[in-house]
């Protein structure tokens, strides 16, 4: 492997200034390495009768010479030139094992391609098989693991291209028959740039508002043009028992869907003039219902370029959108348009409309129903049945009814602020009908709904539930709850009848491990999963769910984190690092609300804080950042004294008890979590040094908006200055540790807000450090430089944090 060096910026405060530091890549101490390269335990997928249960271990993290492997960056994606996939995998399989759940033998999988690189698994209809695509150095292939032999067979022979859609990108249309996208020409025939250019890239507007938010990764040229055309086009192929047959022609399918009958398709199609300002997803497409094989019956839409898109989280295009089959019907396609010619604050009594239309299509569309709010789903049921969700992202407002097929009533069910977590009655628990298609199944001759909550907020933290939903009475009862000292969750009902259920259950000390419980006969709950302990090294670590209030009696949380045989009464305050990501609430009550479990397992995630427990620090990790809209404003209006707020609260309360030492405490964050820890720097003296990964630090880079800000620049420039750590660099003093990947993929987060914010401290004679990790997106995995992150911050919390001068104390500016 060649060796790769990192370009570390130093400035520190004496009179001799060091620009650069050459650093080759260094690991942390052993430790810290052995958590961060951990096996994980595997992924679990259980089939519906919880007979057989594929075993999945996961890929170790990628090394840097893997992530430095060929890409290209078009139209909002990252492309693997080579292979027509994306280049950028987050996660994929080294190895496959069945487990019959009956007998507890585990089987190898037999005839998987060497160097697995597995993903995207699903069962087929009637669960005796299971399918995966293996993504190779040069191809894309498809295996199907027969469950009753435990062997892989590769069952396709055109490569795949799964540029526009990976995972999700194989379609089961019965137990012997795929549908899939294969390539068109081979990678050899992609189009050569051009030695020169044949003139000036030229974009124009001719009177049409065109807000785009900062999207990376967009077009930027003809070549460009030429380069996303050849990649993403692809011919769609139905694959039965190993033979490909094409199913219409060559074109750029933004998405494929099966009518529940399978006897049609709706296809998605992307066209010119393709935008240099939005992503694909957002590319001028039509919308047409198809029979399978690909001729065209009925076209539903000519949908323009997203860059029109007005402004405002909560505004729309006029246009239809959210096309859809109903999942009770053979086929019948839905889709909801916009009462209000796109725009939320116009005055209407209804913002959107849901139409369908059935098969043959020939017919005019019907209007279902209509909705107050923005229309977000449906989930199908019964013929009298079904649930209808919408809501405002600017309100943070959400709301269920219930729908009747039948007779075309909507009836409101429940209201709820979606910040509100106590609130949250669940999901509705489904079944498959006779389509194959996962449907709610009423129980108690359709009265009630079974509903599943995996988190379950509660005052007394997480504590997951299954409940019945009365849809006369509209109250909600919960039929069984986790016991406080674990943390469980309902994976699957196997029986909503019988209750019989599939869990995962943790504890502070105990691995997640899979279970059968039964709830109306009681007996004992069978385990069905011996996953043993990736962290031994964690044993000893304590973890609490610190509760504590802010000086204006918001109540907040966070994850305390202790070392292993820590004694305060012997080995006293400890120098901490409190790790946090801001959130906005509308609600002083929701912001308050508990959130998370002291008892589950502590596992390590490697973009964590946690590490730092196993060299003598208290960690803080996911302490409240509430910033909440007060007294007529909206959150952010007075977002930099929230901060303030809530870092003083968790200081205090660290000190009080006595773990932590208020004069040396370090705050971190990634992303939004970055923006926070740059601002409490600027505008604070708590801090003796801040961790800051991939932020953004200059607002006005991101003028139409930003995290769930949906004012513009232009609507209130003070907010964005004020809002912007590099507005405030000059008072930046405390020790700030930056850290970015040079391969930003993220809204917003460009790697030149790093760049710019450690010049401007620089300039005015900060203590400032700048890592650029090669080759890292938004959320950093090679492992290098993985292990040189963690030393960087290890080294620059040892230096200006635990070994801090007794008087330096912290204080508010």
């Amino acid at each position: 492997m060649k060796k790769v060096f990192l370009c570390a910026l130093l400035i520190s405060t004496s009179v001799w200034v060091k620009a650069q530091d050459a650093v080759g890549y260094q690991k942390p101490p052993q430790a810290m390495t052995d958590l961060l390269l951990a096996k994980p335990t595997p992924s679990v997928s259980i089939n519906s009768k919880a007979e057989w249960m594929i075993l999945s271990e996961r890929n170790a993290l990628p090394s840097v010479e893997e992530l430095a492997r060929p890409e290209m960056r078009i139209a909002g994606m990252r492309i693997n030139p080579n292979n027509f996939a994306p280049s950028r995998q987050v996660i994929s399989y080294s190895g496959f094992s069945l487990k019959n759940i009956k007998t507890g033998k585990v089987y190898p999988v037999t005839g998987l391609p060497a160097g697995l690189n597995a993903s995207g698994l699903s069962w087929s209809p009637d669960q005796s098989k299971a399918a995966f695509t293996q993504t190779n150095a040069k191809s894309v292939d498809l295996y199907v693991i027969n469950i009753a032999t435990q062997k892989a067979t590769k069952v396709n022979k055109l490569p795949l291209n799964a540029v526009m859609g990976f995972g999700s990108g194989v379609t089961w249309v019965d137990n012997n028959t795929m549908m899939y996208k294969v390539i068109v020409k081979p990678a050899t025939m992609a189009p050569a740039k051009p030695l020169s250019p044949t003139g000036p890239v030229v974009q124009q507007n001719l009177g049409k508002s065109a807000p785009a938010v900062t999207y990376q990764d967009m077009i930027k040229s003809p070549y460009d043009e030429k380069l996303f055309e050849f990649y993403s086009t692809s011919q769609l192929v139905m694959n039965k028992n190993g033979i490909e047959t094409p199913v219409g022609k060559p074109a750029i399918y933004a998405s494929t869907t099966l009518s529940p009958d399978k006897k049609y398709m709706l296809v998605r199609t992307l066209h010119k003039p393709f935008s240099y300002l939005v992503p694909a997803q957002s590319f001028p497409s039509t919308v047409v219902i198809t029979d399978l094989t690909g001729k065209a019956l009925k076209t539903l839409a000519n949908l323009p370029s997203g860059e029109v898109r007005p402004s405002g989280y909560d505004n729309l295009q006029n246009v239809p959108r959210s096309f859809d089959w109903r999942d009770d019907e053979a086929a019948t396609i839905t889709w909801a348009m916009p009462l209000d010619s796109g725009l939320i604050r116009k005055k209407v009594d209804f913002h959107d409309a849901v139409y369908a239309l059935s098969a043959p299509f020939t017919g005019e569309a019907k209007e279902l129903f209509k909705t107050e709010q923005r229309f977000r789903n449906v989930q199908w049921g019964t013929a009298d049945l079904a649930l209808v969700s919408e809501g405002l992202r600017s309100k943070q407002s959400s709301r269920v009814s219930r729908y009747n097929p039948s007779t075309g009533k909507l009836e409101k069910l429940w209201d709820r602020n979606q910040t509100d977590v106590y609130g949250n009655l669940g999901d509705p628990v489904t079944d498959k009908n006779k389509f194959g298609r996962q449907v709610i199944m009423p129980i108690e001759n359709g009265t009630k709904l079974l509903m599943n909550n995996v988190t379950g907020s509660s005052p007394k933290g997480d504590l997951p539930f299954l409940a019945t939903f009365d849809l006369n009475s509209k109250k909600s009862d919960i039929i069984w709850r986790c016991e406080p000292g674990h943390f469980e969750y309902v994976y699957d009902v196997l029986d909503p009848a019988k209750l019989v259920l599939v869990t995962r259950r943790e504890a502070q000390t105990e691995v997640p491990n899979y279970y059968i419980k039964n709830l109306k006969l009681r007996i004992a709950d069978q385990q069905i999963t011996n996953f043993t302990n990736p962290y031994p090294q964690m044993q000893g670590v304590t973890k609490t769910k610190l509760q504590y209030k802010r000086a204006d009696g918001i109540d907040m949380t966070g994850d305390l984190y202790l070392p292993k045989g820590y004694n305060k009464d012997k080995d006293g305050p400890l120098p901490v690092l409190i790790w946090a990501y801001p959130a906005e609430f509308n609600s002083a009550d929701d912001a308050a609300q508990i959130k998370g479990s002291k008892d589950r397992f502590i596992t390590i995630s490697p973009g964590g804080p946690v590490f730092f427990v196993t060299q003598g620090y208290a960690v803080l990790d996911n302490a409240s950042m509430p910033i909440v809209a007060k007294d007529g404003k909206r959150p952010n209006d007075n977002f930099v004294d929230q901060l303030k707020l809530n870092a003083e609260a968790a200081i205090n309360k660290l000190s009080d008890l006595g773990v932590g030492d208020r004069n040396r405490v370090a705050v971190g964050g990634h992303s939004y979590g970055a923006f926070m820890t740059a601002n409490l720097l600027a505008h604070t003296k708590l801090f003796k040094a801040g961790l800051a990964e991939s932020g953004a630090y200059n607002r006005t880079l991101t003028p139409f908006g930003f995290q769930n800000e949906e004012r513009t620049y232009w609507d209130d420039p003070k907010l964005y200055y004020d809002m912007s750590p590099f507005s405030f660099a000059n008072q930046i003093k405390t020790p700030l540790l930056l850290i970015h990947g040079d391969a930003d993929d993220n809204t917003g987060t460009y790697p030149i807000n790093s760049e710019r914010l450690f010049a401007a401290v620089k300039g005015f004679g900060g203590t400032v450090r700048f890592v650029f990790l090669p080759y890292e997106a938004h959320g950093y995995r090679g492992r290098e430089n993985l292990m040189h992150k963690l030393w960087e911050q290890l080294e620059w919390m040892n230096k200006y944090v635990k070994d801090a001068k007794p008087n330096q104390s912290a204080q508010v500016k």
